[in-house]
């Protein structure tokens, strides 16, 4: 087999590829051979169709079919012989494809970029440093009352924190705008829900009555037509229902695992719960930290293939996040809504398997079993969760990654500028996002 690489454009290559006749035609040959013993033509018995029959009928499809397969296996074999990484499938055009001659076809396809490591030691990263107290216990417990809220109808005006049962619609200029409408539904008054003065607006109205409020839509809202404008809800009110939580007692202490109704128990698991949820959320700032250094850091060209292969998982990831199913097709959705966002995951893949490879990390075997108790831990037979996992090579498989990235993560802050900041309970679990704002 002749085998010639060509670097066409950055990361493109263009291989030449010629394959002896004798391999693709005895291919072909056998392949018709095959398909002689069950054709069945008119006027012949199964089986017992002439080979020239075969030939003529489907020798040019057969050949085909042999070629997409010679095609691959004789690339498969030239990148080999070659020493090179293709990223992405190729593209193939045959060249030459007669019966009797050598094969020759191109194969063109993109190769992994050469990364060059940069050094660790201009990546910042601010670390919060938190604990759990007693307030912030106190505080959860509250907030989980707040979740188990039950409604009550009630014979008085609306107060903040009811909720009310509507009817509205809105008006600009006299004409009704479009989403700006509806019948009974439900909403928490001071939840924010709706744009600001709207629901300021209802405190004080009683069942039935009606009211017209005068409220200004945001500058930042998104739609054209309303942002920064004024308009005016006609709202009436159908029902009033006060809030009523329920006491921290024996049944409440329940949902939560506590059997035997006993406080003190019953913070602990509160407190080893936020605990849990401290612990992941700093280790997840620091981590996008680390990552977003990297990705700064680390300049180089990307093969598009593998960049329009994200693009497409995270159209699809999006389709299923809003329940879009076959009823929504994910193609309407461009790949540049995704590009940004694709290249950075493309860059840290590439990144991180780099360090992977220069510092020979491996997923350390006790931080996975580790990883699995904890996760395990949070199920109600934790045993059969780890019999689970361990049984399940893929799930493994997914695990030993999340380790693995963790432990490049600390790789890196052993160089790294790392600066402590100390955060109430709050502030540190809050996501990066909310903190820039």
């Amino acid at each position: 087999m002749q085998v010639s690489l060509e670097t066409t454009s950055g990361l493109e290559r263009r291989m030449t590829v010629g394959v002896p006749a004798e391999k693709v035609d005895s291919a072909v040959n056998e392949k018709l051979r095959e398909a002689q013993k069950s054709v069945r033509l008119n006027g012949f018995r199964p089986g017992k169709v002439p080979m020239s029959e075969v030939k003529r009928r489907f020798g040019d499809a057969v050949r085909n079919e042999v070629l997409a397969d010679v095609m691959r296996d004789s690339f498969i074999e030239a990148v080999e012989q070659e020493k090179v990484q293709p990223a992405g499938m190729p593209g193939f055009e045959a060249v030459t494809n007669q019966s009797g001659k050598d094969l020759e076809f191109v194969a063109t396809f993109e190769v992994y970029p050469d990364v060059e490591l940069a050094p660790f030691d201009a990546i910042e990263v601010e670390k919060p440093v938190s604990e759990v107290t007693d307030a912030d216990v106190d505080q959860m417990i509250e907030t989980l009352r707040e979740q188990r809220a039950a409604y009550q109808e009630v014979d008085r005006a609306a107060e903040s924190g009811d909720q009310v049962n509507i009817d509205y619609k809105g008006l600009k200029d006299g004409e009704a705008f479009e989403g700006g409408s509806a019948e009974g539904q439900n909403l928490e008054l001071g939840s924010g829900r709706m744009i600001p003065g709207f629901e300021d607006g209802i405190v004080g109205m009683k069942a039935g009555e009606q009211k017209n409020i005068d409220v200004t839509f945001p500058e930042d809202y998104q739609s054209e037509e309303l942002k920064g404008q004024t308009v005016v809800f006609e709202i009436k009110v159908n029902k009033v229902e006060g809030k009523s939580l329920p006491e921290v007692d024996g049944e409440f202490m329940k949902g939560f695992g506590v059997e035997d109704g006993d406080m003190d128990k019953f913070k602990a698991e509160v407190r080893k719960n936020m605990e849990r949820e401290l612990k992941n959320a700093i280790a997840g700032k620091v981590k996008e930290q680390v990552m977003d250094g990297l990705a700064k850091s680390h300049e180089f060209d990307l093969p598009d293939a593998l960049v329009k292969q994200e693009s497409g998982r995270m159209r699809e990831q999006m389709v299923q996040q809003f329940g879009g199913g076959q009823q929504f097709d994910a193609s309407m959705l461009p790949d540049e809504l995704f590009r940004d966002q694709a290249e950075r995951s493309v860059r840290l893949g590439l990144v991180v398997r780099a360090i992977l490879d220069k510092h020979e990390l491996s997923a350390d075997a006790d931080k996975v079993k580790a990883r699995v108790e904890e996760i395990s831990a949070q199920y109600e037979q934790p045993e059969e969760v780890v019999n689970w996992v361990y049984s399940n090579p893929q799930q493994l498989q997914q695990i030993e990654g999340a380790v693995l990235e963790d432990q490049v993560v600390d790789f890196v802050l052993e160089s790294a500028k790392v600066e402590e900041k100390s955060l109430p309970y709050q502030e540190a679990v809050k996501p990066r996002q909310q903190d820039d704002q």
